[in-house]
């Protein structure tokens, strides 16, 4: 599918990896909603790039929330008449917290899992469910009659998460099992499900990252040897977009590293 003159709503846009992807969407002739709790980024950019970028101020835990800014973007889809082309749902938390605190001997708290879950899972469910009641009524294209597509953004932790890291790879393992059923579910509207799962990339959530840590995670990095950095990824979702055979499948962007046990 072709990126140009067509919308795509990205949430957590307004920094890290979201940002990088409404960049790369903008560059290539795309028309992008910004959805986000960061007013302030997510103004400046939409301001800074507009008229083809608009932003909603959104939180993804609240259905009603998501239901107001897919129904701005849609407004503005029928303003602009670039139609729907997919959705990119980044918005995502870390919350770093064992299931027993080895300081205090207590529990995790529920209320942070829960938070972890409800933005990283929850969150992706909920507005991809109401933005493909949008896109299955896109006029298809040739030759394979495709709608649209979402990417989705898992973890590596997914697949070797750390100690602390229990709520979150729960959430980005979820995406992953994911995957292929939505995928499954939307085929017959020739829509497409992809995600990618980054490993050690430069973003908000790993900017707390002290040097220490940092030297620590390159010793089991292969090549190259450093964090990812948001434009690599935002290229992985730009040829997942354009490449109509990628559906229902992750891709592992991590050159190879594996995450260790212990720091």
């Amino acid at each position: 599918m072709k990126i140009e003159n067509r919308t795509f709503v990205v949430s957590g846009g307004a920094s890290g990896l979201g940002e990088a992807t409404v960049r790369m969407l903008h560059a290539n002739g795309g028309f992008v909603s910004i959805l986000d709790m960061n007013a302030e980024l997510g103004n400046k950019i939409a301001n800074e790039l507009s008229p083809r970028v608009v932003f909603f101020k959104c939180d993804v835990t609240d259905t009603d929330s998501i239901a107001q800014a897919v129904k701005g973007t849609m407004e503005w889809v029928g303003k602009t008449g670039k139609e729907l082309g997919g959705c990119v749902p980044a918005a995502g938390v870390g919350f770093p917290g064992k299931i027993i605190d080895s300081r205090s001997g207590e529990p995790i708290p529920i209320s942070s899992v829960d938070l972890v879950l409800k933005i990283n899972l929850r969150g992706t469910i909920d507005l991809m469910r109401q933005v493909s009641a949008h896109l299955i009524k896109v006029t298809p294209t040739a030759p394979d009659g495709e709608r649209g597509v979402f990417v989705m953004v898992a973890s590596s932790a997914a697949y070797d998460g750390q100690p602390g890291q229990m709520a979150y790879s729960a959430s980005k393992g979820a995406v992953v099992a994911m995957t292929l059923p939505i995928a499954r579910d939307l085929a017959r509207y020739g829509i497409r499900v992809v995600t990618i799962a980054p490993s050690l990339f430069k973003s908000a959530m790993t900017a707390y990252l002290s040097e220490k840590a940092l030297k620590s995670l390159e010793r089991v990095m292969e090549w190259p040897v450093r964090p990812g950095n948001p434009d690599e990824f935002a290229r992985t979702v730009k040829d997942s977009i354009e490449n109509v055979m990628l559906n229902g499948t992750v891709i592992r962007l991590d050159g190879a590293m594996r995450m260790p046990s212990k720091m």
